[in-house]
Order: structure tokens, then sequence, then C-alpha cells
């Protein structure tokens, strides 16, 4: 009687580690099972936090490269733009020079100035093709200005996003960092906890589970769930993307990727990929991700039961679906 009493009390502290909400380090209850709980929730919470804030400075950083190549572009487009300008306005200024030292550009002085009918209609001509060149220099002097001037808009404007970029960059590496620190004390504390744990909860934790042959569908979610069950009895590692220490996050994202497909990096990221399913219609290779933050993701080995890397302290292994926490969305990444 005893014996089944102490086994309920195991397998209880045991569903509590990913079931309970975070809770301030302050409010930690006295069951060491329940402390170790909260402060993995709270671990992992924070685990997606860094992923998320790294892949959003990733971006950032990739928005300040394109912003700065933009500038460099735009910067020889106005260089070569007011080099045409100065150009074209060199022959409007020969032009203009030739009018004012003298030339008379019409009929009239053509006919004055004429030797014979064939000398004025060849003046004519010239005129003709004078008044051409001169309206076509105009043109292109124009045409160079407000390329010009357009060319220095993209410019400034590039330089502006570059700037706008820089700085977000650089506010999110310090947010980044922040976020870094608060993760590892609060793995420090949750490394504390894990020795003193009764012995029998710890035995449970560190159970890899069932690590039976299990047949896998054909196609991409089969061969992303092969992938997902060879890795059984590997370690959890926060930040981990294998290959024989993983996070929730990395554990899937490798899988989809060893079958060919790639998914984002994070169990947010996961949570907007393929399409949502039910969750009476769950079956092997779908994704779920848990909780309001979606700070956790499993893989469905059917509709019953998922592979996680759950947490640390914890090797990766197959839990019940609904035991492992409150879900937020299921996706289907094929079919």
């Amino acid at each position: 009687m005893l014996s089944r009493k102490l086994t309920r009390g195991v397998l209880a502290s045991v569903l509590l580690f990913t079931a309970l909400p975070a809770l301030p380090s302050a409010a930690q209850p006295a069951d060491p099972a329940r402390a170790y709980a909260e402060l993995t929730a709270q671990a992992t919470k924070l685990n997606e936090e860094v992923l998320r804030a790294q892949e959003d400075l990733v971006l950032r950083r990739a928005e300040l490269e394109r912003a700065t190549t933009d500038v460099a572009a735009a910067q020889q487009i106005e260089r070569q733009a007011k080099a045409d300008e100065e150009s074209f306005r060199s022959q409007v200024d020969l032009i203009t020079q030739a009018s004012f030292e003298g030339a008379r550009f019409n009929q009239l002085s053509a006919l004055l100035v004429a030797d014979s009918q064939q000398d004025f209609l060849n003046r004519l001509e010239m005129m003709r093709v004078l008044a051409a060149d001169n309206a076509d220099s105009l043109a292109r002097l124009s045409g160079a200005a407000e390329k010009a001037r357009q060319a220095h808009q993209v410019a400034e404007n590039a330089r502006a996003r570059a700037a706008s970029a820089a700085s977000a960059a650089e506010q999110l590496k310090g947010d980044l960092d922040a976020r870094n620190r608060a993760l590892q004390a609060q793995i420090g504390e949750v490394r504390a906890a894990l020795p003193r744990l009764p012995a029998p909860v710890a035995t449970q934790l560190r159970d890899p589970g069932d690590r039976s042959p299990i047949s896998v569908p054909p196609g991409t979610a089969g061969l992303a769930l092969a992938f997902a069950l060879a890795q059984r009895g590997d370690e959890y590692q926060y930040g981990a993307t294998g290959p024989d220490r993983w996070d929730c996050a990395g554990l899937t994202m490798k899988a989809y990727s060893a079958a060919g497909f790639a998914i984002p990096r994070t169990s947010g990221g996961q949570a907007g990929v393929g399409r949502a399913v039910p969750r009476s219609e769950v079956r092997a290779g779908d994704l779920i991700v848990y909780y309001a933050s979606r700070s956790h993701v499993a893989m469905a080995v059917d509709n019953a039961r998922a592979l996680h890397a759950s947490t640390e302290g914890q090797p990766v292994k197959i839990a019940p679906i609904d035991a492992i926490g409150s879900i937020a969305v299921i996706r289907r990444i094929e079919g």
C-alpha cells in the first residue's frame, strides 16, 4: 500500500514539472519537486526569449547590411549622374558662349550673309542641327540633374535606414545580453535544485521512457519523426541543436531539416508553420506547441503520445501529449 502511494506521488511530481506556470523565485513552495518544476518552466521561457532575441538581432543586422549596400550603390549612381551633368553642362555652355560672341542663329542672319541660295540652305540646315544639339544637350542636362537629385535622395534614405537599423541592432544586442544573463542565472538555480530532489523523483525524471521500435508513416512527417525518435535518451541543454544535446525547438527543427524541410529555430516560430489542426486529429509528425507563451514544442508520435526535449535533468523522451502542458496550437507541416 505504501509503495503504491509513493508511486502515485512520484508520478504526480513528474507531471508537475511541465504543467505548472512559472512563479517568481521568492514564491517557490517548499516541495522540491514543485520548486524544480517552476524553475525549469522559468528557464524554458527565458531560453525561448533568448532565441527569439537572437533571431531578431540577425534580422536587424541583415537589414543594416542591406541598407549599407544601398547607400554605396546610390552614391555610385549619384557620382555618375553628376559627372554626366557636368559633361552636358559643358556642351550647353559652348553653345551659349558662341551666341554671346556674336553668332546669330536665325533665318535673317543666314539670308544676309549667304553667298548663294545653296549657301543659304546649308546655313539653315546647320542652324537646325545646332538647335537640335542644343535642345538635346539641355534635355540631357536636365535629365542628369534630376537623376543626380533622385540618387542623392535614395542615398539619404538608405543612410537613415542604416542608422535606424544600427541603433535597433545595438539595442537588441543589449537586450539579448541581459536575457542571456538572466537565463544563465536561472539555469544555475535549476542545476542547484536538481540534486535536492527526492531520489524517486530524480530517478523518474532521468528515465528515458519508451525506447522500443516505433513505426513511422511515409513522407516528410515520418522522416522527421524517425530522426526525433533516434534521439531518445539524449541530454537536454538550453539552446542546443544537437548532435547529442537538444532543447525542444532545436530537436524539432533538426528533425524536419533531416527530412528536407526548413522550419524556424524557435517554438514560437514553429507555431506559425504549416497549418493548424485540432487536438482530435493529431497524427505522427505534427508539432504541438505548449503554453500561452508558446515556449515549448513537442512532436506527435501518434494521437496520444509526443516526443520532446523537455528540460534540464531529463533526457529526450516520449510522454502523453496532454500531460506535457497546456496546448497552445498544433501545426501540421505536411498534408
